[in-house]
């Protein structure tokens, strides 16, 4: 079941779509988005400890590998996190989900700049598509009677970039004959230390007693993302950076289907259609990573 990328490709965005309403729920609360963003790897780092020291894949990381760890740790989960968890408060958990939905968008372009993937005329129709759905999602959430500021809009572009940047690196600097699980361990451990440092020089403290106010979200968060990284890993590990990239489509479906029905966010008709744009230039990208 988990040598199936498609079905890693769905359980992992499933999972990870679970993340933009939690974070809303979190942000209402007034919890620091940087501490937020913690809980994930947390979630990740106490999971596969003590697998790793059942298996015996426990070893000092070497030179390659701790390079991995800090570089991986800090593009693909303190930057975009600490963004998303940040923005989302002001910009809806729905508008982030479809901003993280351009993940792919991002990461085919990267590939084919650095060579590691040719997208076809195909491919660069998605790529045209998708960026302008999320322009008119974008405008159109400007536009709103309850629109944020235009900052938060446009930072959300943001996190769509850093996942990309961290979807090629994992590629190209994969440190050999180093499992997934390991590389999980480690990446995300070097993203808790990275977490805790910007703790102490942005608030002063550590602030885990206030997740004391929604104790439940909390920990679905980190149960979620314990569940989501090992199949995350092995998803990279089998279909490369642009098939991984797409769990952007499945948790943007489920991020915005939640943050409607359970969050009561309101998204105008034009915002929707800019949604069904991108969901055009997902079906390109989709179709053009089948064919040669």
């Amino acid at each position: 079941m988990f040598a199936n990328p498609s079905l890693l490709l769905i359980m992992t965005g499933a999972l990870i779509g679970v993340n933009f309403p939690l974070g809303k729920i979190a942000g209402d609360a007034g919890i620091s988005p940087i501490l937020w963003a913690m809980i994930p790897s947390i979630g990740v780092a106490a999971l596969m400890l003590p697998v790793l020291v059942m298996r015996r894949g426990l070893k000092r990381p070497d030179r390659a590998l701790a390079r991995f760890s800090v570089i991986a740790g800090l593009v693909s989960y303190v930057i975009p996190n600490v963004i998303l968890f940040a923005v989302i408060p002001h910009a809806g958990a729905g508008y982030m989900g479809l901003m993280f939905a351009q993940s792919p968008v991002f990461t085919l372009a990267f590939s084919a700049l650095l060579g590691l993937k040719t997208p076809n005329r195909l491919g660069l129709a998605g790529i045209a598509v998708g960026l302008a759905g999320a322009a008119i999602v974008s405008l159109t959430r400007g536009a709103a009677p309850d629109a944020p500021e235009l900052f938060w809009i446009v930072a959300g572009f943001a996190v769509p970039i850093a996942l990309a940047v961290g979807n090629v690196y994992r590629t190209m600097a994969w440190p050999e004959n180093t499992s997934p699980d390991a590389l999980a361990f480690w990446s995300h451990g070097a993203a808790i230390i990275a977490f805790l440092v910007l703790l102490l020089l942005v608030e002063g403290n550590l602030p885990f007693a206030s997740l004391s106010a929604v104790p439940g979200a909390a920990l679905l968060q980190a149960v979620a993302a314990a569940a989501t990284f090992p199949l995350f890993f092995r998803l990279q590990h089998l279909g490369g950076p642009v098939l991984l990239s797409q769990i952007g489509y499945v948790a943007a479906s489920v991020g915005l289907v939640i943050a409607t029905f359970f969050l009561d966010e309101h998204y105008s008709l034009a915002t929707w259609a800019g949604a069904l744009v991108i969901a055009a230039g997902i079906g390109l990208t989709v179709l053009a990573q089948r064919r040669p």
